[in-house]
């Protein structure tokens, strides 16, 4: 018999009328997809607790130059972001370990060129948060928190 995980976390975004989309990744399935984050949502994913490396992906898409509004000196006035937050691995809030473990690969929108950064919670632009991690998770969590 497999016992499952469940792998769950909060999205929102910092403008509902921007058409900000999401896909969350396992792996090579897809498990959540959405052209336009309005709401806050929770996300659930249920994956096989086995003996396997993984890597979890959020995934940001359709963010345009319009999202942000830049006044005369340069300054961000306003600006469309993702929020991911409360990632569990069964129940259990990953919190810092998400911010020390995760990287955020970007290239802000095609005006430079890729970088992996630390994520820190909110997608700014256009890219991939990366968490990789292993099963059983609870070995993992150990190893980790």
């Amino acid at each position: 018999m497999t016992n499952n995980i469940i792998i769950s976390c909060h999205v929102d975004t910092t403008d509902a009328v921007a058409a900000l989309g999401l896909e969350v990744w396992v792996d090579d399935q897809k498990h959540f997809d959405t052209d336009h984050v309005q709401t806050a949502e929770t996300i659930s994913i249920e994956l096989i607790d086995d003996e396997s490396d993984h890597e979890l992906r959020f995934v940001m898409k359709n963010k345009t130059p319009a999202h942000t509004v830049i006044n005369e000196a340069g300054d961000i006035i306003s600006d469309a972001r993702l929020i991911v937050s409360d990632l569990t691995f069964e129940e259990i809030k990953l919190g810092h370990v998400f911010v020390k473990i995760a990287t955020y690969t970007h290239d802000c929108n095609g005006t430079q060129t890729s970088v992996v950064e630390p994520f820190y919670g909110e997608l700014g632009c256009n890219g991939i948060v990366s968490l990789k991690f292993s099963t059983p998770i609870y070995l993992w969590l150990l190893e980790h928190m």
